[in-house]
């Protein structure tokens, strides 16, 4: 493995890090000295709104209830970042898109665990809603993982068809 390619990987991740841990962390404090729980801001009518909520689960209340919930969440975000570094580690130089990727689950994953350490629950507000049918409520950390996850699928199909050409040529 070419040495500089590594610091490479690590230097995106670090980067990548820095930005959505700074986006992540101000926007929450933000919301929470601003606004009060469940105060909502009308962004775009029928649509969009700031909503201050807290989430003390996982993804749409998953477990909020649980007493284990704390530290289950907590080893669950520490495994998940190893994990992540440990698989950064094993992919090869090109493999740009995937960097970014794991990046962003990476940031993602440790702007959430802040949150549980700090306050036991996470912020969120970003409220995306249909006239009444509403998403639930997520943060910059949580697009952070959604939209690394979506291009590490991406990164995976990019991978299945190069390897589907490089067989055909090799023919």
């Amino acid at each position: 493995m070419n040495p500089g390619a590594a610091v490479s990987r690590y230097k995106l991740l670090g980067l990548v890090s820095a930005v959505i841990l700074v986006v992540d962390q101000a926007t929450k404090l933000y919301i929470d000295s601003r606004f009060l729980l469940h105060e909502s801001v009308q962004v775009v009518e029928n649509f969009f709104h700031i909503t201050y909520v807290r989430n003390k689960g996982a993804a749409f209340g998953i477990l909020s209830d649980s007493p284990l919930r704390i530290p289950f969440f907590i080893t669950v975000a520490l495994v998940a970042a190893l994990g992540i570094l440990w698989y950064l580690s094993r992919t090869r130089a090109d493999q740009r898109l995937l960097h970014f990727a794991l990046a962003l689950v990476f940031s993602g994953a440790v702007g959430n665990l802040i949150d549980r350490i700090r306050l036991g629950e996470v912020i969120d507000f970003l409220d995306v809603h249909w006239y009444r049918h509403h998403w639930p409520a997520f943060n910059v950390a949580d697009s952070a993982i959604t939209v690394g996850v979506a291009l590490m699928l991406l990164d995976m199909w990019q991978e299945e068809r190069k390897s589907k050409n490089e067989q055909k040529e090799s023919k």
